[in-house]
């Protein structure tokens, strides 16, 4: 792995970690895909910083738990607007 994806890495998972963001929100953040995001998280970072990956790992954990109430609070404030 080169430096450049491997300081991304880093970057990105303690960015997450750290604000608590969602996988598109640091990908919109870094200008990379949320698959690249979402591979860096989930296969690089383990080999890199094993316990960073679990602090990750619980953030988008909980992500996705909320994830429904997320897309039903966006749907209600889309007709609340219209």
């Amino acid at each position: 792995m080169n430096d450049t994806i491997w300081k991304r890495v880093l970057d990105v998972s303690t960015y997450i970690r750290d604000t608590k963001t969602t996988v598109r929100d640091a990908a919109k953040i870094f200008s990379v895909s949320k698959s690249t995001v979402h591979k860096d998280v989930t296969e690089r970072l383990p080999k890199i910083n094993p316990q960073l990956a679990r602090e990750v790992k619980d953030v988008l954990d909980f992500n996705k738990s909320e994830r429904h109430i997320r897309g039903g609070e966006a749907t209600r404030q889309k007709y609340l607007v219209s």
